[in-house]
């Protein structure tokens, strides 16, 4: 004796029509059957968790929780709006044939405002958003949300140039208005244009009952859509577009990721014979992963995390990969460097001792003059980084301590004659001067470069902060009056760091990477 199919749905004007559409569907086919529309998830007498089943999506999980507490026994849902990963015990039962797949513009008396350059274009999607700045990038993009029909009386309202739907959506309930195109070019939602059927996977009676609906073309086409989303971990929060179709016994597939703003963006496109495309989706997924996709959806992720650590220095690519997934870090360059034109009169005879305390002064000296030309008998500096720059760039360094103090104690005991040339900046520490002169050495110093403070405000959320010089520290508390757990790359910056921060803790060698060591330290 067959059972009456119970059918789940959203109580959108749209999900009932397209309950409507697999009801008609199913009695064609000699089945008994019931439209149950669900408006909250009511009570929950689930035996397990819902992060335990899986149950995520949020279009989606009232009708999931409807079906496993047995009170539906098929859900119809638009299948973008699905996870590619579906709740235990829950199974897609059929897709049915796809409708348009298109998004399109609808607009106000006409598409003048597309030559313009500013125009206002309303969207809750991140995805439509993106492709629509990628390509109007001068545009003004506005929320929008709701269903269908409260999004286009919203558009109505509001001094708006246009609104971006899904063209299935407003074609399914006829309310498509005149004043609407096609956006051919931009890729839809993975598995837009099709509605899908959900049932309990222990129930054989309702899954044969849905297999006949099933249609095979556009099963296969929306299954590497969906691959090729869950392939690089995205969802509603990752702008990505996907669309496979099926032409001459072959599958055309295009992918999209771009950055939420629309200003990156990393595109894919390839065919493979149909019966010979299993890994269509994987491929192109990791194409567009090995171009920089797994950097922009790191940059996704984590641009709804708040910062807690900032670096006073503008980092590398490289660097921030080095950071512990608990560290969410942002960085600019809070001091900035002038380079000085150093006179000739200066160089024009060999100089017998020079003092070098960082790159920004070898790369004022090599800009202004070649290796042959730089007459340095000894050449002192701190940092090893200093130290290849210069041997790279000038000629052998005869010794390098850690910091400035370390080097003027060296200089007392070690020095050839009395007297050394010190290129610097126009603000440096007295530790090395002061120590030299007190010991009868004559310090010439030539201002090689300039250093402006540049900082800016933080985030309230900042609760530690990288440093890499006494400026740095400078220009961060001109700014900022966080007591944050200062990280410093030597023992000179955290005696400046000491004097406004009460937590200040010391890289084990004076790099960038080894600063980053000890954000990590404390974020495990």
């Amino acid at each position: 004796m067959s059972k009456t199919i119970r059918i789940g749905t959203r109580d959108s004007e749209l999900a009932l029509w397209q309950a409507n559409i697999v009801q008609n569907l199913l009695e064609k086919a000699g089945h008994k059957t019931e439209l149950v529309p669900v408006k909250s998830t009511g009570d929950l007498v689930l035996d397990k968790p819902l992060y335990e089943l899986g149950i995520t999506g949020i279009f989606t999980r009232t009708l999931d929780i409807a079906m496993l507490n047995h009170d539906i026994d098929i859900a119809v849902h638009s299948l973008k709006d699905v996870p590619t990963v579906l709740p235990k015990g829950i199974v897609q039962a059929a897709v049915l044939k796809r409708g348009n797949v298109n998004d399109t513009l609808v607009f106000k008396d006409n598409e003048e405002f597309l030559g313009a350059k500013e125009a206002v274009i309303a969207t809750g999607s991140l995805r439509r958003k993106a492709q629509w700045l990628n390509r109007y990038p001068t545009h003004t993009i506005t929320d929008l949300r709701g269903n269908v029909n409260s999004r286009l009386q919203k558009l109505q309202n509001n001094d708006w140039n246009g609104a971006i739907f899904a063209a299935a959506g407003i074609g399914r309930i006829g309310i498509r208005p005149e004043e609407a195109i096609n956006l051919d070019w931009m890729i839809p939602a993975p598995a837009q244009g099709a509605i899908m059927i959900t049932a309990l996977d222990e129930d054989a009676f309702v899954k044969e009952a849905c297999a006949s609906l099933n249609h095979e073309e556009t099963e296969i086409c929306t299954t590497i859509e969906r691959k090729f989303l869950n392939r690089l971990e995205g969802g509603c929060t990752a702008p990505i577009g996907a669309l496979a179709k099926i032409k001459d016994e072959e599958i055309l597939f295009k992918g999209i990721l771009l950055s939420k703003d629309g200003s990156k963006k990393i595109q894919v496109e390839r065919s493979e014979k149909l019966g010979k495309h299993e890994d269509l989706a994987v491929f192109c997924a990791d194409y567009i992963i090995e171009r920089g996709g797994k950097r922009l959806m790191d940059e996704i992720k984590y641009s709804n995390k708040v910062t807690n650590v900032f670096s006073t220095k503008k980092l590398t690519q490289d660097q921030q990969k080095l950071f512990h997934e608990k560290v969410v870090v942002k960085s600019d360059d809070f001091i900035k460097i002038s380079l000085n034109r150093i006179r000739p009169q200066i160089l024009k005879s060999e100089i017998e001792n020079v003092i070098l305390t960082s790159k920004n002064a070898v790369e004022a000296l090599i800009t202004n003059y070649s290796a042959e030309e730089l007459q340095f008998k000894n050449i002192y500096c701190v940092g090893r980084r200093t130290k290849r720059l210069i041997e790279r760039k000038i000629g052998p360094v005869k010794h390098a301590a850690k910091n400035a103090k370390a080097l003027a104690d060296y200089l007392v005991e070690y020095i050839e004659g009395t007297k050394v040339t010190y290129f610097c900046s126009d603000i440096r520490l007295d530790a090395l001067p002061t120590i030299l002169s007190e010991n009868n050495i004559a310090v010439n110093e030539v201002e090689a470069y300039q250093t402006k403070y540049d900082g800016s405000k933080v985030e309230n959320s900042v609760e530690s902060a990288m440093f890499y010089s006494p400026s740095t520290v400078e220009s961060f508390v001109r700014s900022n009056k966080n007591d944050v757990i200062a990280f410093c790359i030597g023992e000179t910056t955290a005696s400046e760091a000491k004097q406004h921060f009460k937590d200040v803790r010391v890289a084990k060698v004076p790099t960038v990477e080894s600063v980053i060591e000890l954000v990590n330290q404390h974020y495990i």
